[in-house]
Formats: C-alpha cells, sequence, structure tokens
C-alpha cells in the first residue's frame, strides 16, 4: 500500500467511507522522465559514425546531433561484467560478474550471482513508480538458473522488470533465436523466409510494450532497458544492408585506422596530437595468439575479399539494429514522448577479438580453441551474414574499429574498456551537438539515471542493507562542457588482465587474458601512460615516473581488495571447464530426459564432451514414424538421433566442420525398441577435441561403428539447448527441416549415462524394464 487506510470503518458498508489511495501505487515525481536505455555489443569507439567510423548509424547520429557524445565513456571489457553494472550500480566484481556467468567459478567477486545487498536499478524505479521493461539480451541469470524448473529470483523479472522479452545468455543465432518471455521459454514467432529477424523482433516487442504503457497508465513514466543481440557473433543482417558497404572495407584494417583517427580528432573524439598505438603492442609471449594480427600487405587477394566481406557483414548488422532502434524512436516522437524521454545509447564493451586472425565462419570454434580453416572459410563467402554461417570479423578490424588504442575486448587498455555514449534529453539537457570529454565509467550510468529522475538510492531493499553505490552523476556535465571530471579512480579487471585510471593517469598490466592462461601475476610488468596528455595510450612513462607507477599499482590492488577482485583468473579453456558451474552427475552417472519438455540449457545438461556416453532412447514405433528422438547444439556443433524416410541415425556436426560424422541404420520394426548410441573415448586430439569410437544400437545389437571426435567445449556458447522430441533453434543437420518434431510413434524416455560403465550394463536394465511392462 502506498499509505495507510485513511478511510472510515463500521459494521455495516452503507456507514463506512472506502479509500482508494490507500491502494494506490507510489507515482513517480511530478513531471518525472521516461528512460530508455540502449545497449549494444562488442563495438569499438572508431566503428560509428557519429565518432568518425565508416558505419552509418542514422538513428545514434540524429540523437548525437540534439544530445551529448561522450569521448571518455568506459566499460569492464566484457559483456555480463558491464551489464551488471548497467543493472546495479555498482561493479561488475560487487555483482558477481567478474566474467561472463558461464564461466563464474564460485568465488565471490565471480559466483554469477547478484547480492540482495545490490538492489537493481528497475526495482527502485519500479518502487517510486515507474513501469519497468527489458528487451533483447540478458546474460546475467546465474548458470544453475537458466533452465525451466530452476529458481526465477534472478531473471528479469526478479530484478524488478515487469516484462521480459529477449534471450537468456551471451549471444544467440539472430535468425533462429532462443527466445523466453518473462520467465519461460516460447519458439520465435515466425521464421527467417517468413521476414524474421531478431532485431526486428526485438523492436517489435518494445513499441507493444511501450504502446501497452501508454493505453492503462498514460501519466506513468516507465524504464526499458533495450538490448539487442548486435553486434555481438554472429554477425547476421539482410542482405540488402550487407550490400550497401560492399567495398567500403577495402583497404584494410590498417589502412582504417589512419583514416579514421584524423576523422575522430576533428570531430572532437580524441585531442590533437593523438597518435596510433603499434598493432600488437605487447610484449611477446604475453598475449594469445588467436590475438595477434596479420598483416593486410601479406593477405592474398582471397584473403582480403574475405575479410572485407565480414566487416561489411559487420557494418550492415549494426545500421539494421539501429533503424530498428530508429522505429522506437519514432513511435516515441509520433506519441509525444522523445522530448522527456533521457535516452541512453551505448556499448558495452570494445570491438570483440574472438574471430581468431583469420576471420570466422562459426564462431564456436573460439569458444572451443578450435582453430580457423582460412580454405574452408573461403568458400562460405557469399553466405556470410545469413542462416548458413555463424561469422565474425578478424581480430585486424577487432584493431580498426578500436582505434587509437591498444587490443580489444577483454583486455584492460582502452581498447576493451572505451565506448560510445550518447545522452539524448531534450527537456533536460539544453546543449545540442556537443561533446563531453568527462572520464566516466559504466558504474556510473545509474547514479545518472537516478539524479535525473529525482529518485534517491534507498539505504534499505526488503530489510537488507544496500551497498552504496561507488559511481558519481554525470548529469554535472550535461550542461558544464568544461566542468572538470568529478571522478578520480577507476580500477579495471578483465580476465587477469589488470588496470588502474586515478586523476589522469593509468597503469596496465602487460598479461593476456583468457584463452591464453598465463598466471604468475606477480612477476607482470605494469606500463604507465599519462591519459590526460596520451589518450591513446600510446606513450609508456613507466621507466620515467617509477614513483608514480607504484603509486598506481598499491591503488589497483587496494581497490582490487575492497571490491572482491581477487583471485586473478586467466585460465585457458580447457582449464576453465574444470572450474565453471556443472550440473552434479548422479551416482550411478545417468540422466533422463522426457519428451514434450522444454530444452534443457547446455550447462544444465548432460555433458557429452570429453568424455565416454551413452544416449538411449526407449521407443515405440510404427511405420509413420519419423522426426528427432533426441538433440543437442546446432549446425554449427551439435548431435541429433533422428529418424527419417524409414531410416534411423545418429549424426555428430562437429563444429560445423563437413563432413558430419553419421551412422544410420534401418528403423526398428513395429513396437518398443531401445535405440541409441555409445561412444568410447580412446584419445584426445591436436586441440583437446576427444577421439573414439561411436556405436549405433538398435536394442541389443550393435549395427554400425565409425571413428568420431567430439568437442571440448560448448555447443554453443548460450541456448541450443538439449531437446526430447524435436530439434529447438538452428536445426543439427540440414538433412532435414527446422525442428521435425517427432511423430508417428511415442518417445518414452531418454537416458544419458556418462559413468564408465559399459554399454551393454544400461542396455540390459532397459532390457529387464521392457520384460517388466
Amino acid at each position: 500500500m502506498a499509505r495507510e487506510f485513511q478511510g472510515k470503518i463500521a459494521l455495516d458498508v452503507r456507514d463506512s467511507t472506502p479509500d482508494w489511495g490507500a491502494y494506490e501505487p507510489t507515482k513517480a515525481p511530478e513531471g518525472a522522465p521516461n528512460v530508455l536505455v540502449i545497449l549494444f555489443d562488442d563495438t569499438g569507439l572508431a566503428a560509428w559514425e557519429p565518432y568518425g567510423g565508416r558505419i552509418h548509424m542514422p538513428t545514434l547520429q540524429r540523437l548525437a546531433d540534439n544530445g551529448l557524445t561522450y569521448s571518455q565513456w568506459h566499460t569492464t571489457a566484457l559483456c555480463s561484467p558491464t551489464r551488471s553494472t548497467f543493472l546495479t550500480g555498482r561493479t561488475h566484481h560487487q555483482n558477481g560478474y567478474a566474467t561472463i556467468s558461464e564461466s563464474a567459478t564460485g568465488f565471490p567477486g565471480y559466483n554469477g550471482h547478484i547480492p540482495k545487498s545490490n538492489a537493481p536499478l528497475a526495482r527502485i524505479l519500479r518502487d517510486n513508480g515507474w513501469s519497468t521493461y527489458w528487451v533483447g539480451k540478458n546474460h546475467n541469470v546465474p548458470i544453475n538458473a537458466i533452465s525451466s524448473g530452476s529458481d526465477r529470483s534472478e531473471w528479469p523479472l526478479g530484478h524488478g522488470f515487469d516484462r521480459f522479452y529477449g534471450f537468456i545468455g551471451g549471444e544467440t543465432n539472430q535468425w533462429y533465436p532462443d527466445l523466453a518471455v518473462d520467465n519461460h521459454y516460447i519458439d520465435q514467432p515466425y521464421q527467417p523466409e517468413d521476414g524474421y529477424h531478431l532485431s526486428k523482433d526485438l523492436a517489435d516487442q518494445a513499441i507493444r510494450m511501450l504502446r501497452d504503457a501508454k493505453q492503462s497508465t498514460p501519466d506513468k513514466p516507465w524504464y526499458l532497458w533495450f538490448c539487442p543481440g548486435a553486434n555481438h557473433a554472429p554477425h547476421h543482417a539482410p542482405q540488402e544492408y550487407i550490400d550497401k558497404y560492399r567495398g567500403m572495407f577495402d583497404d584494410g584494417y590498417e589502412a582504417y585506422r589512419e583514416w579514421v583517427l584524423p576523422r575522430m580528432i576533428e570531430r572532437g573524439i580524441l585531442p590533437e596530437g593523438t597518435q596510433l598505438t603499434d598493432m600488437n603492442p605487447m610484449t611477446p609471449g604475453t598475449f594469445a595468439e588467436v590475438d595477434s594480427v596479420r598483416p593486410w600487405a601479406e593477405l592474398t587477394d582471397e584473403e582480403k575479399a574475405l575479410f572485407s566481406r565480414t566487416a561489411e557483414v559487420y557494418a550492415g548488422f549494426s545500421e539494421y539494429t539501429d533503424a530498428q532502434v530508429g522505429r522506437i524512436i519514432e513511435h516515441l516522437e509520433k506519441s509525444g514522448q522523445l522530448d522527456n524521454t533521457l535516452i541512453i545509447y551505448a556499448a558495452d564493451n570494445g570491438a570483440s577479438g574472438e574471430g581468431s586472425p583469420n576471420g570466422s565462419i562459426n564462431e564456436n570454434l573460439f569458444f572451443n580453441g578450435y582453430p580457423e580453416d582460412v580454405a574452408r572459410n573461403l568458400t562460405m563467402i557469399d553466405k556470410l551474414g545469413g542462416p548458413d554461417a555463424y561469422n565474425h570479423y578478424p581480430t585486424g578490424w577487432a584493431m580498426a574499429f578500436s582505434t587509437p588504442f591498444r587490443m580489444f575486448k577483454r583486455y584492460s587498455y582502452a581498447g576493451g574498456s572505451a565506448d560510445p555514449l550518447i545522452i539524448h534529453w531534450p527537456a533536460g539537457i539544453t546543449a545540442r551537438g556537443e561533446v563531453r570529454s568527462q572520464y566516466h565509467h559504466c558504474t556510473d550510468i545509474v547514479p545518472t539515471i537516478l539524479e535525473a529522475c529525482g529518485v534517491e538510492a534507498p539505504t534499505v531493499v526488503d530489510g537488507v542493507e544496500q551497498t552504496p553505490m561507488p559511481g558519481v552523476p554525470m548529469n554535472y556535465s550535461f550542461d558544464a562542457a568544461d566542468a572538470p571530471t568529478t571522478k578520480q579512480t577507476q580500477y579495471y579487471e578483465m580476465l587477469g588482465t589488470r588496470g588502474i585510471w586515478s586523476k589522469g593517469w593509468k597503469a596496465v598490466a602487460e598479461h593476456g587474458p583468457v584463452p591464453i592462461g598465463l598466471g604468475h601475476f606477480d612477476e607482470d610488468r605494469w606500463q604507465l601512460f599519462h591519459v590526460d596528455e596520451d589518450r591513446a595510450e600510446a606513450v609508456d612513462l613507466a621507466d620515467r615516473y617509477p614513483e608514480k607507477l607504484a603509486e598506481l599499482t598499491a591503488l589497483w590492488l587496494e581497490e582490487a581488495k575492497k571490491y572482491d577482485v581477487l583471485p586473478l583468473n586467466d585460465l585457458g579453456v580447457a582449464d576453465f571447464i574444470k572450474y565453471e558451474y556443472h550440473l552434479p552427475v548422479p551416482a550411478d552417472g545417468r540422466f533422463t530426459y522426457y519428451p514434450e519438455t522444454t530444452e534443457v540449457q547446455e550447462q544444465l545438461a548432460a555433458r557429452t564432451q570429453q568424455v565416454s556416453f551413452k544416449i538411449l532412447a526407449e521407443v515405440d514405433f510404427t511405420a509413420a514414424t519419423e522426426g528427432v528422438i533426441v538433440a543437442q547444439g546446432s549446425r554449427f556443433g551439435g548431435y541429433s538421433l533422428y529418424v527419417q524416410d524409414g531410416t534411423l541415425s545418429f549424426v555428430y556436426n562437429f563444429l560445423g566442420i563437413p563432413p558430419e560424422q553419421r551412422v544410420s541404420t534401418p528403423a526398428p520394426t513395429e513396437g518398443r525398441h531401445i535405440v541409441g548410441v555409445g561412444f568410447e573415448k580412446e584419445g584426445t586430439g591436436d586441440h583437446g577435441e576427444a577421439l573414439g569410437t561411436l556405436t549405433l544400437y538398435v536394442d541389443d545389437e550393435a549395427v554400425e561403428s565409425i571413428p568420431i571426435r567430439t568437442q571440448l567445449g560448448r555447443y554453443a556458447l548460450t541456448g541450443e539447448g538439449l531437446s526430447v522430441g524435436y530439434d529447438s533453434g538452428d536445426t543439427v543437420t540440414t538433412a532435414y527441416p527446422n525442428r521435425f518434431a517427432f511423430t508417428g510413434g511415442e518417445i518414452h524416455q531418454v537416458v544419458y549415462d556418462v559413468a564408465d560403465d559399459h554399454y551393454v550394463d544400461v542396455e540390459r536394465e532397459f532390457a529387464a524394464k521392457l520384460a517388466s511392462d
């Protein structure tokens, strides 16, 4: 209740006086703004047109022309961590999000669980009279809470949002996304052949929510967090948007850096005299080979064409998504809401280097520590951006789009943390089309929104004392271009890389992030930059000012202890798997799944990577039986057991690399049968993949065996879970149509066995069960 009941209660209702005011929700302050936060992924400072880049962003440019462009705003250098700061206003380690949710390791700063002492912004605004909506990427649900049967307290609705529509995870296929509404998963509403793309769908849903809000509560302000899948891989876009950029990146990534830097200086993004850093600015042996850059001049003509095309696709993806944001802005303008809507348009980390030096047609190779094959990638050049590819540009473009800085996403240099930020609020900001150069960080966003809304951060929520927000409001800069920066200190830590900024100086440890796994943090050499004079962090002054360096490194350790930054973690892919959360294996090593249930997300499903396993299904067959019995993953990595055209097949798609590994046999005769496969691991390949023998079984007969390899890491970064009776999302194989639901029979159960016992033991237990039915 908003207040105590003030009516009159007598014996008879006729003598009583109601008080509806006691039940009215809290109202926002008079004239309070709506809040629209638009948060893109994986975008360096030099990519977008308002910052001097080549990627046209008409909506962003319009907002910049009528608002403010921030040139020294920073993030954590990775998505989940930055997004957690947007959620709560606390540092990523305070939120338990030192890294992405999938890589949580169980330490206080690394557990993937936001503590109740860090109440989310949406909860604060909702308690003060705002409607609250989240549309798009989540990636802040703990990994042990992503399944359909999990606790929902840390899903969006549990974080104070009235409604949610989007995907739970770090990335998703833009043509075949894994979608959720509020607290449950759903199928996508229509298919790519009918015009589906996730960016369009998200904008449709956002507009629908805003329309619903004004129809029922026209005077109530709202907060919408709009998080498209762009610009994270896979880079998927309609062909007409990709083609708009044909030839625009043919000069190469080094030339792009030389071209964009003077444009950034001309626009006031960077000061005169800013110089470019070297291509590979780190000491040999301190960074992963996967993050190196191949010089453009050393590429073949075919490679140049391929690399250029990957940049064209990325640019088309970005502009297409900006056009969908434009539809939201158009709705606000037509409905008279634009002027008093505080719009924050930003990106969550620098450009992504996860495409390797050669680019990728399947980003999942990076997350499995498997090398790219340029020759194979060249065969896919005309399919980049479409459903057949899961593409990502090479590291050279990550370097270029993060001009003029060192490195990119995952690093504590500005290449990982310096990001675009546009703020637009005509009713609250008189300045138009100006640049602001005060030094700020993503922890400053929530304090800025609260101050603009006239709402104080609560000290207690649900009886829990709240942790003070370490950020500072940026509102002082709105109409004071030359006001000095109010921020004094900002630490950085990401995947073992470290940095500390204080009063215009910055120290950075020379250390590569995952997947190199270096350790020996106490032996790292630290660099020193005077950022007030050297925005690019190009000139290392460590030897000239050792006292200043010692002061900053000591300050970093002090901040690290204050904010739960320790223990540092730079584990490689194989070692990370040992620490990250996995569903505990039952004592007998078996997991049982049933049909017609929601897909089981990968981290909560039986793990079939790097182990021997058995997958056995109890199925009633008829002459009309057809469809998927069980599947997990997609055409870019996964497996499926299915019946088609009278044939029972099991296909293991190893990272989308042809040929598919397949065993087949005529479908069983009519009646109940046990069908499935067993994989016996016999060794390990050069890149950590498991090698062994796969055998297809029908009842007690081994009908076909072949040697196969299975993946080291995930079938997908997120989504594409285990599903019984259908193939969710993008299909594992193109041999059958989308979903390919099981019909013409009945699946009773599917049992996974990841223990060390032999197939025959499991088969005999099934046979005994059948005999007793």
